[in-house]
């Protein structure tokens, strides 16, 4: 294997956005793609929904994506899930592959404050989807800072799905809406109908 494409999240729940994003990366020519849900989210405020939620709807959501396997480590570790680890992991089980890690360009922006950064771009390509952030501009500012840094685009058309928003229809009654208009596909709606997910307490 000569390029593995590293795909973390939340997922809670994965979406249109996500999927995009994994088959822009086509254009990597990565050899396999993992996506590996968030364990401990160390910079999340909300707690997230329980991990074998998120695993299974990552599994029914890039279920049609050969390349892809859904990574289970970070949900089986104790403590916060740090991107630096699971990097260090990757690179000690695959010595000669190239790690590609895709990051959105909102997630470029908070960049500076991920635990243990150096390591992070020690041991990985950072590929950032543009998403409305010009890679221009973001690469001239991460190469300022971080002049060892290796820094790809990773073009792909805008979405507006964002996983705050699709939680926040479902709470409101908006699956079926999710799902007519592809934001979530209908195995993954038919989880988060059928395990009571993202709804309003009683």
């Amino acid at each position: 294997m000569k390029r593995l494409a590293v795909f973390g999240g939340a997922f809670d729940p994965p979406h249109s956005a996500h999927v995009a994003m994994v088959e822009a990366a086509a254009v990597l020519q990565p050899d396999r793609v993992v996506v590996i849900p968030t364990g401990q989210a160390w910079h999340k405020v909300r707690p997230l929904s329980g991990a074998r939620h998120r695993v299974a709807m990552c599994r029914l959501a890039f279920a049609h994506l050969r390349q892809v396997e859904v990574d289970e480590r970070e949900t089986r570790r104790t403590g916060p899930s740090y991107t630096a680890d699971t990097l260090a992991e990757l690179r000690s089980e695959h010595p000669s592959t190239e790690l590609l890690l895709l990051i959105g360009g909102d997630q470029a922006d908070a960049l500076a404050s991920w635990h243990r950064l150096p390591e992070v771009l020690e041991n990985a390509t950072v590929c950032i989807a543009e998403r409305g952030h010009p890679f221009s501009e973001i690469s001239t500012n991460f190469h300022m800072k971080w002049p060892r840094g290796r820094f790809l685009p990773l073009p792909m058309p805008p979405s507006p799905a964002n996983s705050t928003a699709v939680r926040q229809r479902i709470a409101h009654g908006g699956l079926d809406e999710l799902l007519a208009q592809g934001v979530v596909n209908p195995g993954v709606a038919r989880y988060i109908a059928e395990h009571h997910l993202y709804r309003d307490p009683e």
